[in-house]
């Protein structure tokens, strides 16, 4: 009998990423063969985001496509589109299952129980149901694991859908993230970036800090490099900024949301910081790590948002030297506060301030990484092959390049940066 087939596609964040590579290791313990999304499958899972209308649309899409190519695949559809809207989702034709967040570690006993195509069955949870923590680590790529060390939200912001995607802030204890973590360096992987829903509110379910998660983490034999992808601003502490600015393990690359950099927009989404205290908190990262890599979220076209406070959102993250933005323009999520917020921005100046805040991340991106240019760093070099060349990072995430060298896979090398190529990457030289 011929292998079982599983593919899986993967939409938004570094959680599902973690996740889904592990709900892909599940399937291949099982007997099933992974292929790539493109190919052709028995079993295709999508894990599905809903940050965006665009997201939703995408996921669409992308069960249409994968319905047209293989009519007689199994289609399970997972997280927090199909959280937020499964029987949507159930009425798509080709679509088999849909299971909620907090039923997704049961994704593979449930493809499993399916005799054949058919209705779609939906297993659904309301949001005060969403407390299962599914544990999750990638292992799909050979340098870097994204490891989930928290889940869900309590912040309830006036534009984000996020909280009743995902339920209440929830964790594991360190211990158990720790034994994670030597599960990955066991793997041969050499960083691990830190991951979750509001990862700096770890903590909730054990009344752990996430400063003793740190650590903790940083005794972790065989692993290298740690990064946390994404904290909010109120709950980056001067006790981890000064922790991960003395580590050498803790890289100096932060990706610290701003949304907006005027102070009363930010009260009309209600987040739970101000400009000032952005700025503030920028500061003392650029006093302890001067070197680091700041990626930065930004919203535009919030109600209520003129020109006046798109400005002080351009002129902050000029001021505050940010590497790179992440841009959305805004999007109205049913049942949230801000769709029934006055003065809605029009869509062509969303798209125009949009725009200009692309204009401007190309000019910090290069600005920073000019900077340099002639110096010497470590890099992790990852395994594709493209076109004669290796990529990796350097500790303050600027992509590098050189000659491929199957010898330097994975290994964390001394080069000296270059120069910038066409694309922002720096080319570089091996000298140790």
């Amino acid at each position: 009998m011929d292998q079982k087939r599983v593919s899986f596609h993967t939409l938004g964040c570094k959680l599902n990423f973690s996740e889904s590579s592990t709900l892909a290791r599940e399937f291949e313990r099982g007997g099933y063969l992974r292929v790539e999304p493109s190919e052709l499958t028995d079993v295709a899972v999508i894990n599905s985001c809903s940050v965006t209308e665009h997201a939703d649309k995408k996921c669409r899409n992308i069960i249409r496509k994968i319905h047209r190519r293989n009519p007689n695949a199994i289609i399970a559809v997972t997280g927090c589109y199909a959280q937020l809207k499964p029987n949507d989702i159930a009425a798509i034709e080709g679509v088999d299952l849909v299971l909620s967040n907090n039923d997704k570690g049961d994704l593979f006993r449930r493809v499993e129980q399916l005799s054949s195509k058919g209705k779609a069955e939906v297993y659904s949870c309301s949001v005060e149901n969403l407390t299962r923590f599914f544990p999750a680590y990638s292992s799909a790529d050979r340098t870097r694991s994204f490891l989930k060390v928290q889940d869900g939200c309590d912040y309830k912001c006036a534009y984000c859908t996020i909280h009743y995607a995902r339920g209440a802030s929830r964790n594991m204890p360190i211990a158990d993230l720790v034994a994670e973590a030597e599960e990955i360096a066991a793997l041969g992987q050499r960083e691990i970036v830190i991951t979750g829903v509001n990862t700096g509110d770890f903590g909730r379910t054990t009344g752990e800090k996430f400063i003793d998660l740190l650590k903790a983490l940083d005794r972790v034999e065989g692993i290298d490099r740690y990064r946390i992808s994404s904290i909010e601003p109120n709950l980056i502490t001067d006790e981890i900024i000064e922790f991960c600015a003395q580590s050498p393990k803790f890289v100096p690359h932060f990706h610290i949301p701003l949304q907006s950099g005027s102070t009363r927009i930010l009260g009309l989404m209600r987040r739970r910081y101000t400009a000032e205290k952005y700025r503030e908190r920028i500061a003392k990262i650029r006093e302890l790590m001067p070197d680091a890599f700041l990626g930065v979220d930004v919203i535009v076209g919030f109600p209520g948002e003129g020109e006046e406070e798109f400005m002080e959102t351009y002129n902050l993250l000029e001021e505050v030297g940010a590497s790179f933005l992440h841009i959305f323009p805004f999007s109205e999520r049913a049942g949230t506060p801000a769709v029934s917020m006055p003065n809605k921005v029009q869509s062509r100046i969303s798209t125009e301030r949009v725009e200009r805040l692309e204009e401007l991340s190309a000019k910090l991106h290069k600005s920073f990484s000019e900077k340099f240019l002639g110096q010497v760093r470590e890099v992790l070099f990852e395994s594709t092959d493209r076109s004669g060349k290796m990529y990796g990072y350097t500790d303050n995430y600027l992509r590098v390049s050189a000659p491929y060298n199957t010898e330097l896979i994975n290994q964390i090398c001394k080069v000296r940066l270059v120069a910038l190529d066409e694309e922002g990457n720096i080319t570089s030289e091996i000298v140790g």
